[in-house]
């Protein structure tokens, strides 16, 4: 299942990035030579038109070779030259204005971003969002409640709800719904095992009715879906299945109460006591620290993390679909907010606030595919939209054999008039791929120690 999820995975984006450059070229008059997903090699082809199309031996990437475009470091991984014959200068890539070889140049990068956009719609708008079919609480966050709200903390936990405002609700997108969308002012809740009835006032903000429907979450069991490897739970034997019984001595019955307990204990050795396959057993586990952000005071916090996802159990879970206009919307927004947390990343990485150790390689995005494509369908497109954004941003940093290097070529020649010469180019190239290779090869060495429990 990784596997064939990895190859899925890079295979569709690279080849969505790829078509970007190739149908750019194409619409400004640049010919195309070789359309290749892969580098090195050749293992299959054939040849349409003046274009030859590719399959080569290593899937870590994917070309357009464009006719007049010399770049001799691009040829050396692409397999060597390629010859088109008595060409038509007119059709050369430097025979055309920079604004359209930036055109083409940005165009898989904006393939990238469309792609995401439109599985993020897709998986909304067509599959619908994935609601837990349960209306029992699993927990109440106090610290999220509003003014006005303070009687919702008199419910009970493992209570079922079974009205908001007067409407029955049968799954907890309902649930969560009725007191975002609920009119300003009374709105009375309802249970049963055991029965209470209590009244809360709705506020009219946006943001603190965000604060009241997120107050409340979902029963979910303490048991392990997946377990990360190279995790700290990994690396103390934990496995998937294993349901949490108390953590430190303290009796745990819900998954929201594990992740608290996780969560206040950073850098701390915590014994876990589980079930698995009947029998009971104990585990030490120190969480690893994380800054997250802080949705009560704002800011960021640093909180204890092992590893571990929770279960997904497709008989209890029910999809809702949403209009197309808001499918387009929730599409727009997804992508923005996903860009923002990569970009976040980046500069945190650059900033020294976020661990390079945090980085991965084709290791981690092969275990990622494979529980993402083991949750389902909307959760393996989710994964792949993601991806995207994150290729399309990794492709625009200003490193010379990359998108963003060729882009500074032109925003250079812009501004002087002139292009850089073949042989300029060629030696900022061969830095880019050094700085290039550097980075692939200490993200597979973070995941090599990793792997080992380091």
């Amino acid at each position: 299942m990784t596997i064939l999820a990895t190859i899925i995975v890079l295979g569709v984006l690279i080849f969505v990035h790829e078509l970007g450059h190739f149908a750019a070229a194409k619409a400004v008059g640049i010919g195309v030579e070789r359309f290749s997903i892969g580098f090195g090699p050749k293992l299959l082809g054939f040849v349409h038109g003046q274009t030859e199309y590719v399959l080569s031996a290593i899937p870590l990437g994917g070309y357009v070779k464009m006719q007049g475009m010399d770049d001799e470091l691009m040829e050396e991984l692409e397999g060597g030259k390629t010859s088109s014959g008595d060409r038509d200068p007119s059709k050369d890539y430097d025979s055309k204005s920079v604004l359209a070889r930036a055109f083409v140049i940005s165009a898989g990068v904006i393939m990238n971003f469309l792609f995401a956009f439109a599985a993020y719609a897709y998986t909304v708008g067509v599959i619908g969002f994935a609601e837990q079919n349960t209306t029992r609480i699993g927990d109440i966050n106090g610290e999220l409640i509003p003014a006005g709200a303070g009687a919702l903390g008199q419910l009970q936990v493992g209570s079922e709800i079974v009205s908001v405002g007067g409407t029955e609700v049968a799954h907890w997108g309902e649930v969560r719904n009725g007191l975002f969308e609920a009119p300003t002012g009374p709105l009375t809740i309802e249970t049963r095992s055991p029965a209470a009835t209590v009244e809360i006032r709705v506020p009219a903000s946006e943001e603190e009715r965000a604060r009241l429907a997120s107050a409340l979450r979902f029963w979910l069991e303490p048991e392990f879906g997946q377990v990360v490897p190279g995790s700290a739970a990994d690396g103390a034997g934990l496995e998937a299945g294993d349901r949490v019984v108390a953590i430190d001595g303290q009796a745990v019955e819900t998954w929201w109460e594990m992740v608290d307990l996780v969560s206040a204990r950073p850098d701390v050795a915590t014994e876990f006591t589980i079930e698995r396959s009947g029998g009971r057993l104990t585990r030490t586990v120190t969480p690893e620290p994380v800054e997250v952000a802080d949705a009560v005071n704002g800011g960021s916090i640093t909180v204890g993390r092992i590893g571990v996802v929770e279960p997904v159990d497709p008989d209890r879970v029910v999809y809702e679909r949403v209009p197309p206009g808001e499918a387009i919307v929730y599409g727009y927004r997804r992508t923005v907010e996903v860009s923002g947390d990569i970009l976040s990343f980046l500069g945190g990485l650059f900033t020294g606030a976020v661990n390079p150790r945090d980085m991965g390689s084709i290791v981690t995005i092969g275990a990622a595919s494979g529980r993402a494509a083991e949750m389902g369908l909307q959760a393996f497109l989710g994964f792949m939209a993601l991806f995207s954004i994150n290729l399309a941003i990794l492709n625009l940093l200003p490193i010379p054999v990359l998108d963003g290097g060729h882009l500074v070529f032109l925003a250079i020649e812009a501004l002087r008039g002139q292009a850089l010469s073949v042989k300029q180019r060629l030696r900022w190239s061969n830095v880019g791929f050094v700085v290039i290779m550097g980075i692939m090869v200490f993200a597979l060495f973070n995941d090599f120690l990793r792997l080992v429990g380091l």
